[in-house]
């Protein structure tokens, strides 16, 4: 394995990793690595009243509670997985989980909202050294192609299966012990994957030892944490000056970044990466399908809980079936993406997920768990089938030597791509929910019509005021908008995948995984 830079060939030789079963120990400590930061990633979404109640926090500080995760989290992506391949990638991800251990015990001693905002920060910053560097040593521990696939899909599917399981258990700590214990509960995990590093997992580093361009990571940090902000703010707040100068800004720093990059001597992130097809449209696939992952489960929450009244365990229990469809075809990939090729299944597994998502529109306000179920169930099967193959894809394309950069960038990439899913059907539900209350001729004053136009819970909450009839009267008519609403979200999600299919059937290159080329960025 060799990689090009500057007319000289830098070679790159794994270490020994000694026996077959330390490399899978070595494995489980990396999948928790990615389960743990999973976890942490929806776990708050159950969690917020609690904290709004017991720190006495404003609605803005409970958002700032959220975002500060990840706008740290997209921020440092590429810088750190650049520093990890400078300075050795497990030292890197054993400090990232230090990092990521501190905070989740500062967040769960804090007893003011801005302290909890601040440790969150630190949290996602911890995160945002764990994800890339863990996926980059996993070539390390399985250079063979069979083995790295299905490690890969061992620790793609830890991550994802562990987004809808953040909530379930949130509600079930929350109803036994204090909130902080959602954060504490980290802590014996990140002990566990520190020890399984430094036992199990070898050292490698880019022994070319690059500089790192520190003005491209401040314009790559500032860039994208302004274009996060302004897209996670935006379908709340509304689109107003501020936020789209914020975005423009944002934007104008990316371009910068990226223009820096064409030019510099130690680039940040290798722009011929792009030339590999493999790796663009592995990384648009990867992108777009968490896109609508993390969009429907934006969706689905407040469905569950406020239109079908269950509470967050109840939540949880219904979200299942997508995790075990999603288990169920992460192992058909694995042996599909052998026999039949990326350029295939990548493709089905989108065309798969929207015939799910295709499923889930025909759900009402009075609909029992079935259509949910069914089309959760179809929903991860396709998930499952994509993520680990589209992942595995990108991977098998970096060059040993730049494997942290790589994977910092499709990470960051993907990053975009759950803002976007939440942000864009976000946007859609909105609109689609308050033109359809506007319509149903609840005649609220001025003040309890804006509550209630704001989103469902507003309008909950307004009814729970009003006298019996009127009360069920906007509660009604609040959940059939909201079911409106998030049907025309989910057919935009339907619609990206339909196209997302489309692109990779034919972009993606007709050749299994096995035949990827590693040496150059520029092959395809």
């Amino acid at each position: 394995m060799s990689e090009c830079r500057s007319g000289a060939v830098t070679t790159f030789a794994p270490p020994d990793v000694g026996p077959q079963r330390s490399r899978w120990w070595g494995l489980a400590a990396l999948t928790l690595s990615f389960l743990v930061v999973g976890l942490d990633s929806n776990i708050l979404i159950t969690a917020l009243p609690t904290l709004a109640t017991e720190l006495k926090a404003s609605t803005s500080a409970l958002q700032w509670i959220s975002t500060s995760y990840n706008l740290m989290w997209a921020g440092l992506l590429l810088p750190m997985g650049t520093l990890g391949d400078k300075v050795g990638r497990r030292r890197m991800l054993l400090t990232g989980l230090a990092v990521f251990g501190a905070g989740s015990i500062g967040a769960a001693l804090v007893d003011t909202a801005g302290g909890l905002i601040a440790m969150r920060a630190l949290m996602g910053a911890g995160a945002a050294v764990i994800m890339p560097l863990g996926m980059a040593l996993l070539p390390v521990l399985f250079p063979a192609d069979t083995d790295r696939r299905r490690a890969v899909t061992v620790t793609t599917v830890g991550a994802v299966v562990a987004l809808p399981t953040g909530p379930l258990l949130a509600g079930w700590l929350l109803e036994h012990w204090s909130w902080g214990w959602i954060f504490l509960i980290n802590v014996p995990v990140v002990v566990l994957t520190v020890i399984g590093v430094w036992l199990f997992v070898p050292e490698s580093r880019d022994p070319a030892n690059p500089r790192l361009d520190w003005l491209g990571a401040l314009l790559s940090g500032a860039g994208i944490v302004a274009v996060t902000y302004a897209v996670i703010e935006g379908p709340d707040q509304g689109w107003d000056v501020r936020l789209l100068a914020l975005l423009g800004a944002g934007s104008v720093l990316v371009a910068v970044f990226v223009d820096r990059q064409r030019r510099a001597e130690s680039p940040l992130i290798d722009l011929r990466l792009f030339g590999n097809r493999l790796f663009t449209w592995g990384t648009v696939a990867f992108a777009l399908i968490s896109f609508a992952m993390s969009g429907v489960a934006f969706l689905l929450t407040p469905y569950l809980q406020l239109v079908q009244g269950n509470d967050a365990q109840g939540t949880g229990l219904r979200l299942l079936p997508q995790i075990l469809a999603m288990l169920a075809g992460a192992g058909l990939g694995e042996t599909f993406g052998t026999r039949i090729g990326v350029r295939y299944v990548i493709p089905l597994s989108m065309l798969i997920g929207a015939g799910g998502l295709s499923i889930l529109t025909r759900v009402r306000a009075d609909s029992g768990c079935g259509p949910v179920a069914l089309g959760l169930t179809v929903f991860g099967v396709g998930l499952g089938l994509g993520l680990p193959l589209a992942a595995d894809t990108v991977l098998k394309t970096l060059p040993g030597t730049r494997a942290g950069m790589g994977t910092a960038l499709s990470r960051t990439l993907q990053s975009i791509g759950v803002v976007l899913g939440t942000a864009v059907l976000g946007s859609v539900l909105s609109a689609a929910y308050r033109t359809r209350l506007d319509g149903s001729g609840t005649g609220l004053p001025g003040a309890a019509a804006t509550a209630a136009r704001s989103n469902i819970a507003g309008a909950h909450a307004v009814a729970g005021g009003l006298p019996h009839l009127l009360g069920a009267a906007v509660t009604d008519a609040a959940d059939h908008a909201y079911v409106h609403g998030m049907t025309t979200a989910i057919l935009t999600a339907i619609g990206v995948l339909v196209v997302g299919a489309i692109l990779t059937a034919v972009l993606l290159p007709g050749t299994d995984i096995a035949a990827a080329p590693q040496d150059s960025p520029g092959d395809d």
